[in-house]
């Protein structure tokens, strides 16, 4: 008999914890885990260091189909692009900014869909992004929309990227702007799938949305709703 392959899509905004959370979730459960995230950041870091404008849509669908985006298992969760290793330079600000950018970029988009359903042929897997229940796993078994407060959201961001609350309220309008190209963009917009459990984060631990998504996980699991292959 085939093992069981379980597909775990984690879809919500930005700041919500989804990677965290999802590297979490992948580590408990066994499972490979991909923040599909990093290779948007990816395609972007290489246009960045190009020179490449992210409105020249064609030349960044090169970059997408060309980039050899590699994301090896273990502990690290390391980005590597044509053989470097970027996890560091995919985090600074520039890049998420051109990231989010680029990703509303229909081609891009599609370059990056294939890469991203070929990486859960391989075994179970925790996927997190924008679209991965509704565009790039709709079979998933289960699929989770994580939701917190905008504010909430932004002190997390902060914490993120300077270690304590600072800049709330610019990371806030920040956050808004992304939203907006999230929820408003042509190609795959950020929704909540129609089956997806919606969990909001607001005033949660990490532990606390941790135990509710693997709570999930395994209820889905135990009736037997995993997939084999």
């Amino acid at each position: 008999m085939a093992a069981k392959r379980v597909i775990v899509a984690i879809d919500g905004p930005a700041g919500v914890g989804k990677s965290t959370l999802a590297k979490r979730i992948a580590d408990k459960l066994g499972f490979a885990y991909v923040n599909s995230g990093a290779m948007y950041r990816a395609v972007a870091l290489w246009a960045l260091r190009l020179g490449v404008a992210t409105s020249d849509m064609h030349r960044l669908e090169q970059l997408s189909n060309e980039a050899r985006i590699e994301l090896p298992p273990g502990e690290e969760h390391r980005v590597l692009l044509n053989g470097e290793d970027v996890s560091e330079a995919i985090r600074e600000l520039k890049v998420s900014q051109a990231a989010s950018q680029i990703s509303a970029i229909p081609a891009v988009r599609r370059a990056l869909l294939q890469v991203q359903r070929d990486m859960a042929k391989k075994g179970s897997i925790v996927m997190e992004g924008r679209d991965i229940g509704s565009v790039v796993f709709p079979e998933a078994q289960v699929k989770i929309f994580l939701d917190a407060d905008p504010i909430e959201r932004a002190k997390r961001r902060a914490i993120e990227l300077h270690g304590h609350e600072e800049n709330v309220e610019s990371i806030a309008n920040e956050l808004q702007k992304r939203d907006h190209r999230d929820r408003t963009r042509s190609e795959a917009p950020l929704v909540q799938a129609p089956d997806a459990q919606l969990v909001d984060t607001t005033g949660l631990s990490l532990d606390e949305v941790e135990e509710i998504v693997l709570r999930l996980v395994r209820a889905r699991v135990s009736n037997g709703k995993a997939a084999t292959g």
